[in-house]
């Protein structure tokens, strides 16, 4: 058997992302993906890194055959 990964399912830290940079990739106008979040018609991914990874998380948006996907650390802040 491979290591053991920790999960936690029931995070209490919540990331924020600037909601403009994801539009922006996706091709919407702010106001319109706020809506489509708000009516749940964008799909989220978050995934937290772990090891050499760790205080990193990857969130990936998915709306109409598009995706975008931003590493971010734990403030929101996007890293290269």
């Amino acid at each position: 058997m491979g290591r053991a990964i920790p999960i936690d399912l029931n995070p209490s830290h919540t990331v924020e992302i600037d909601g403009a940079l994801v539009a922006c990739g996706l091709g919407l106008a702010v106001d319109e993906f706020r809506r489509l979040m708000d009516t749940q018609q964008i799909t989220v991914l978050c995934e937290r890194g772990t090891g050499a990874d760790e205080g990193l998380y990857r969130a990936s948006f998915y709306h109409d055959g598009k995706r975008v996907r931003l590493v971010v650390d734990r403030d929101g802040n996007p890293v290269p």
